[in-house]
């Protein structure tokens, strides 16, 4: 009995239209050897994540640079989906990243890409393991945009420069926005880390975005300094522990 090979579902994620046509060129002819499907492309990343939620591929072919989102971005938002995709980055340039994605196993085409160098990475797509979150994050030279959030089934973006807060709660993260809270699956160390200039801890178990930051009351309870954070565009207060409380002094 012979087995019946199911076909590779392959995404195109390029802003530039000529790129996607080279690749549906180039993937046309990889499918007289390996059994795959183009089933979709998209011109940016948000366009991209709001088709691949929709409906899950096997394979995404990124371009690293785009804009609005870039590619590496992108792919940490797509971890977030049941079933991730696997990842092949496409670039014209960056040979450092180029390096990195060699080191960590992370598959790349370089343009102008080549027939044989696609078939290559699209051979070892069955048995490739979707790019960790980790990994995406030490490649990302810049912090994210947004966040993205889980949420019914759908991924949800958050953008960042619109969080009050994160406060992290058992084994999830509270985002704050002004209009409506979040739950997100991330480590708030890592999150700090990312978002330095943009956060400050007031908690061990809270940071808080420093431009959203509009005056100070005393009232927290004994066990903390006993100051309270008043943040722009809500009238929740946030406690202020002792080992943070010079932020006080450096604020007023």
């Amino acid at each position: 009995m012979t087995m019946i090979e199911l076909a590779l579902r392959v995404f195109i994620v390029d802003d530039e239209p000529p790129a996607r046509n080279r690749l549906r060129e180039l993937l046309h002819d990889c499918n007289e050897q390996i059994a795959l499907e183009v089933v979709g492309e998209a011109s940016n990343g948000q366009e991209a994540l709001d088709k691949l939620v929709e409906a899950p591929v096997d394979v995404v072919l990124m371009d690293i640079r785009m804009p609005q989102m870039d590619g590496i971005e992108l792919a940490q938002h797509l971890q977030k989906l049941d079933k991730p995709p696997l990842i092949i980055f496409t670039t014209a340039y960056d040979a450092y990243a180029i390096k990195a994605f060699e080191l960590r196993a992370i598959d790349y085409l370089l343009k102008p890409i080549r027939l044989g160098r696609l078939f290559e990475a699209l051979s070892r797509a069955r048995d490739a393991v979707p790019v960790q979150t980790e990994v995406l994050r030490e490649l990302l030279p810049e912090p994210r945009k947004h966040l993205s959030i889980h949420e019914r089934g759908k991924i949800q973006l958050v953008p960042v420069e619109q969080v009050l807060y994160l406060r992290a709660e058992l084994k999830y993260i509270t985002v704050r926005t002004a209009e409506r809270e979040f739950l997100l699956e991330e480590s708030l160390t890592a999150l700090e880390k990312e978002f330095a200039t943009r956060f400050v801890r007031i908690h061990r178990n809270c940071i808080v975005a420093k431009d959203a930051i509009v005056g100070f009351q005393k009232g927290g309870d004994e066990n903390e300094s006993g100051w309270l954070v008043k943040l722009q565009g809500i009238d929740e207060l946030l406690p202020i522990s002792r080992r943070q409380q010079n932020l006080v002094k450096e604020y007023r």
